[in-house]
């Protein structure tokens, strides 16, 4: 597979770089709709999993961690993994407390140890330049070495193709070919939430059933 995803990582760390910390600078357009998917991200995790461990694959500035903070969110252990060195030092400085992870898990997916639970929030919303085809097999790609690397579960995003129009630079995934490949690759356990009012789904994936 080629290293055509790494133009992902280049956008954002161009968005940091122009936007700084706030949520532009992680190519989010509105506050408040980040922090709605901060929340159904959170709802990935059961209520009985107190003390659990939790991964932010893809933190960026850690805007859902500082999210936990503003609203007491506890019993979660938090860390970060991001592929991008730039965001990796921004979250380290501002909080030095917690584990960091500097890594393409593509290329070395052995450096990633386990994690109850494991959240990309906006991972895959976008592809840019890339084709759907490639951006289709860099996802099923990067979901089957995560989900092998969390004890429960895993959420994602991607921009659904209910929509008016779609965006040619948004990946906007069909969802029978997303529950095909779940139910096939990783689990039949999965929930689907288009809930939440944006033009994007968020899917639960599950070791095992509820």
């Amino acid at each position: 597979m080629s290293t055509d995803y790494q133009t992902l990582i280049r956008h954002y760390e161009d968005c940091l770089a122009r936007h700084g910390d706030t949520h532009r600078g992680v190519d989010w357009p509105n506050a408040d709709d980040a922090a709605k998917r901060y929340r159904v991200m959170l709802d990935l995790i059961k209520p009985s999993h107190d003390g659990c461990t939790l991964l932010d694959f893809g933190c960026g500035a850690s805007h859902l961690y500082q999210y936990m903070l503003d609203r007491s969110v506890t019993g979660i252990r938090y860390a970060g993994l991001d592929a991008s060195p730039a965001f990796c030092e921004l979250s380290r400085k501002k909080y030095p407390q917690n584990e960091y992870i500097c890594l393409d898990v593509i290329e070395q997916p052995e450096r990633l140890g386990k994690f109850d639970y494991v959240v990309m929030n906006g991972v895959f919303t976008e592809k840019r330049e890339l084709s759907y085809e490639a951006m289709w097999e860099y996802f099923k790609r990067m979901l089957l070495v995560v989900f092998a690397k969390t004890r429960r579960g895993i959420a994602f995003n991607v921009m659904s193709k209910e929509v008016d129009w779609e965006r040619d630079d948004l990946f906007h995934v069909p969802l029978t070919d997303l529950t095909h490949f779940l139910a096939r690759e990783l689990s039949r356990h999965y929930v689907v939430r288009h809930d939440y009012g944006l033009y994007e789904y968020t899917t639960y994936v599950y070791k095992e059933s509820n």
